[in-house]
């Protein structure tokens, strides 16, 4: 519950935008189950887009002593709901100490008809509480029981981690496989073909290089053969 005291601070020579945004806030917070209260002597004090949005009124004595304060009394009569057993204008002024006019919703959300009511004071005490009063209260309350058990639900944050760590397990796992597809022959072809590496040679690789070089060596002199068998060959025709 918020409770704005002496409201006439709050709204006097507030721009529009800034009226504007209050009414709008006491629209939504209201869905939230969150009270507001607006305390001013005068409910004048509050503009009337603002003051259609509250229902609760509790109206304490206005004294009319100018023609000021008598359109005061007669808005503040005007915006409760009518008791036909009730002269609300006159009541106002006629109130004493510790008195109120009163028009509170019901459990409809519907606003009851004013009534003159004596309110009872607040029910302070100094000091700390014992143990035993303070477990007594909360037992004896219309909300035991309903806020005991803690409740830590998912959060979104929770959710986008989780599911970035799942990835990030998948890649690693796919890693090792993407590796191994590289090796076998074609790597170690990769590996002849591409230059030298730093990594020691196996076994495997030193046979290939091996059989590559004879190939090699082999194709290497059937060609130095048929060149100089060519040349030969045609220096003894031109003799």
């Amino acid at each position: 519950v918020f409770f704005f005291d002496e409201a006439h601070l709050l709204f006097n020579d507030a721009p529009a935008a800034l009226v504007d945004k209050i009414e709008q806030v006491v629209r939504l917070i209201r869905s939230k189950g969150v009270g507001v209260y607006f305390i001013t002597q005068n409910p004048a004090d509050v503009p009337d887009k603002i003051l259609s949005q509250l229902g609760n009124r509790v109206q304490h004595a206005l004294r009319a002593f100018s023609v000021r304060d008598q359109k005061a009394v007669r808005a503040a009569a005007e915006t409760m709901r009518d008791n036909p057993e009730l002269d609300e204008q006159a009541a106002i002024t006629e109130l004493g100490v510790g008195e109120a006019l009163v028009s509170l919703l019901n459990e409809k959300g519907t606003p009851t008809i004013v009534e003159r009511a004596l309110i009872v004071p607040p029910q302070a005490h100094i000091g700390p509480i014992s143990e035993a009063e303070r477990a007594a209260l909360i037992q004896s309350s219309l909300l035991a029981g309903h806020y005991e058990k803690t409740v830590d639900r998912e959060s979104a944050y929770e959710i986008i981690k989780g599911r970035a760590t799942e990835k990030q397990a998948e890649a690693e796992k796919a890693a090792p496989a993407a590796q191994s597809s590289e090796g076998g022959l074609g790597g170690m072809l990769g590996g002849l073909l591409g230059g030298g590496s730093s990594r020691r040679q196996s076994a495997g690789e030193a046979m290939v290089k091996s059989v590559v070089r004879t190939v090699g060596a082999e194709l290497g002199r059937q060609l130095v053969r048929g060149v100089l068998g060519s040349l030969m060959g045609g220096s003894t025709r031109r003799r």
